[in-house]
Formats: structure tokens, sequence, C-alpha cells
């Protein structure tokens, strides 16, 4: 059985993953873009020794934040794993759905150009897209996701197909007052644990790497390293951002994949770890 837990940031996904884990004696295989890099632990929520209930965890801490890790490498690790894992119960949790979907689906990489189309305007590459049929998720006004659906060959106009048995999706959610809440929150929390400290130490080591560029907190916290905001409006940046990535994981679920949907209790977790088992169960 593979488990699939998505959602949101911070709507508790690692904490069923843990719990589900002993429950069905299954290994934990991370599935969050950010959280395959070492050392990249406090601003990516990477679960802590304390939230690690014993189950052996996958693709966690894998490359170094110099390196460019990308959904195409994902996608052969985890089949890789999955392979040699065939008969364990598996739970992947994260809220990257694109690496879920290259890994579970039919979504095949044959090659991949590097041409960055300067040449053409958002128009010329909405109508190349067009003219290949490949749309699906596409919007006018992003330029770099045109750009990178040119430069892939894969099968995006395909419909999915699951390339394994027994795959459920099960997904977090909660209103958006509560989320929104947990989110500043979680923020706050993280300043208090050392994101600050973090950020600055792999600054020094790496530089303005991909990787610490692109994750939330992190990007924030180097313009504020280099000067270019303050502390208070680096902290509100990464708040805000971190709130519209939710609302966009949402997006991308509900259209992208046959998410199970779960109302988190807040008040009493146990309660919603129990309606998952029932429903895995049935």
């Amino acid at each position: 059985m593979i488990i699939c837990i998505v959602g949101p940031t911070g709507v508790g996904k690692t904490k069923l993953s843990e719990e589900l884990s002993i429950k069905y004696d299954a290994i934990i295989v991370n599935c969050d873009a950010m959280q395959v890099y070492k050392e990249m632990n406090i601003g990516t929520a990477k679960y802590t020794e304390e939230e690690n209930l014993g189950q052996e965890h996958f693709l966690f801490d894998i490359v170094s934040p110099a390196e460019n890790y990308t959904v195409y490498d994902y996608q052969k690790d985890l089949r890789n794993l999955l392979k040699h894992h065939k008969n364990k119960n598996v739970i992947l949790v994260g809220g990257t759905g694109l690496y879920l979907k290259a890994g579970l689906y039919n979504y095949e990489f044959e090659t991949r150009e590097t041409k960055q189309y300067d040449e053409y305007s958002n128009e010329e590459l909405y109508a190349m897209l067009k003219e290949k049929n490949d749309l699906e998720g596409i919007h006018i006004n992003n330029r770099r996701r045109m750009i990178s659906r040119l430069n892939s060959t894969g099968n995006h106009s395909l419909k999915d197909e699951a390339l394994y048995d027994n795959i459920h999706i099960i997904g977090l959610t909660t209103n958006r007052e509560t989320l929104y809440s947990k989110i500043n929150k979680r923020v706050d929390e993280m300043m208090q644990e050392g994101l600050l400290k973090e950020v600055e130490s792999l600054y020094k080591k790496y530089g303005k790497t991909k990787a610490l560029t692109t994750a939330i907190g992190y990007k924030e916290l180097i313009d504020f390293l280099e000067k270019n905001l303050t502390l208070e409006e680096a902290i509100d940046l990464i708040k805000q951002k971190s709130r519209k990535y939710a609302k966009r994981q949402y997006t991308w679920f509900n259209h992208q994949m046959n998410v199970n949907w779960f109302e988190v209790n807040y008040d009493n977790f146990n309660e919603t770890i129990q309606e998952v088992i029932k429903y895995l169960e049935k």
C-alpha cells in the first residue's frame, strides 16, 4: 500500500505520517522539494528527532544546497526506492504535488533542452504550446512555466495513469482562517528556533544557490542579510508568501489529483488519525 499525505504547509502532515507509519509498519518517504536538501532544516519544517517515531525515512537530506535537484531526479530516486521496497507499505509525505505526480504516474521525461526563448513574446510562447496541444496548467503570464514546458518533452497532455497499485491520496485541510493563523505562528516559531542563524550559516557557506533562493524563508532572510529588507519586512514577507503558497497547493491538488480530504481536528488530532485509518481500511 502506498499512502500519500498531501496538503498545504503547516496543516499537520508530518504528525499524521509518523502515526500511520507505526500503524502500518511503513517506511516514510519525503515528497517535499526543499526537504531533500541537507542543512535546510528549520525553514523547510523537516521532521525532528522528537517527531520521529522510529520508522525508516528516505529522500530527506540527500543533496547539498549547492546542488540542483530536479523533479526528474526525484522521479528516478522515488521509483528506484519503491522497487527496492516493493514488499513494504510506503507513506509519501509532502506538499510538492508535481513530485508526487511524476513519481507515481506515467509522467515521463525523455529529454530536456535549455533554450531561453528570449526572442519570443509571451503570446508567441503560448501559441507554440497551443500548437503542441500542451496548455494544461499554463497561463500566458507565467513565462517561466511556458519556457519550462517548451524545454521538456514530457507527456503533460496524456491522461495520468498510476504505475502502482493500491495508492491512497490523503489530504489534510482546515478553514483558511485557522490555516493562515497556524502559518503565521509557525514562522514566528521558526525564527525563535534559529532560522536566521541557519540561513546566515548556509549563505556564508554556499552563497546564493538555487535552493537557497527558491525556498520560502531563506530567500527573504538572505535579502535581509544583504540589507535589502528590514528583519520585520523579511518576516512579514515570509508569512505572506507562505500563505499564498498554501493557497496554490490547494488549487494544484484539487485540479491535478484525486485527493480524499480530511478536516483536521486540532483539539483532538487522534480523531483525525482514526478517521483516516477508517477510510484506509474500508
